[in-house]
């Protein structure tokens, strides 16, 4: 159990039923991007739109461990990347150039997830970048961009390059940095994380056979993308037809993210 959780004070009679189940979700995804060996220590973040605004967000607890996270420790803030309200948490707002950025340009992107995984960074190094060489990746090529290396993301230049690159697709790789995903709730932006992290790990695998690669034909990709979200359909989304199973898992493994 994570004793951590017992020592911050509950927010859940202090906000909206709607914030509140956001901040579960949210907690939860940093626990399950814990889980799968995702984290960076400290250096990364994934962020929500608290529901009802335009320009608050939440984000990890500055220094807090993945795997420490709960509902409460999440801290509001702006735009910006400054708090909101009293939270005795830091924030590290140069690091929220890159979220600050799609969640204004992209509505629709409520979550926006980003990490520095060896897998993905790995991909990002290359310059053909992800191939069709996988079921997995076949899902992700049909709404990947590319975003070209600039140094740390720290500067607000960077920001419309960054939203052009992204455009209106679901997955990013940010070469020599990572991977990035988006989505209307918690859920998709993890399960497009996960299929993204899943084809880069299978391509730096199957490159380190040493033998010839089996592209998959174009024509095919195009058809199986289609085919694969239509699987979904009848449960609206990937994300939702997993994310309970993922919740459930958290739950039997330390259930402390709710706090």
């Amino acid at each position: 159990m994570n004793t951590l959780a017992h020592d911050i004070p509950s927010l859940r009679d202090k906000v909206s039923p709607e914030e509140w189940a956001v901040r579960a979700d949210l907690a939860a995804c940093y626990r399950l991007v814990a889980h799968y060996g995702w984290e960076d220590l400290v250096f990364t973040h994934i962020t929500a739109r608290v529901p009802g605004t335009e320009g608050q967000f939440l984000i990890n607890p500055y220094g807090m461990f993945f795997d420490e996270i709960t509902a409460s420790s999440l801290v509001k803030i702006d735009i910006h990347g400054d708090k909101i309200g009293d939270s005795p948490f830091p924030v590290n707002p140069a690091g929220f150039v890159i979220h600050s950025a799609i969640h204004a340009a992209r509505h629709d992107a409520r979550c926006v997830l980003h990490t520095h995984t060896l897998n993905g960074v790995a991909v990002s190094t290359q310059r053909a970048g992800l191939l069709p060489i996988s079921q997995h990746a076949i899902s992700v090529l049909a709404s990947l961009g590319y975003h070209d290396f600039e140094g740390p993301a720290l500067r607000d230049d960077e920001k419309p390059r960054l939203v052009a690159d992204l455009g209106d697709k679901t997955s990013l790789i940010l070469r020599n940095h990572g991977l990035l995903t988006v989505g209307e709730t918690v859920a998709e932006a993890f399960v497009a994380m996960y299929y993204l992290e899943a084809s880069c790990a299978i391509q730096v695998r199957a490159q380190s056979g040493g033998g010839e690669l089996i592209p998959v034909p174009k024509e095919i990709i195009e058809t199986a993308y289609a085919q694969v979200m239509a699987a979904a359909r009848p449960r609206g989304s990937r994300g939702t037809l997993v994310w309970p199973g993922l919740l459930r898992r958290l739950d039997r493994i330390d259930p402390s993210y709710r706090t």
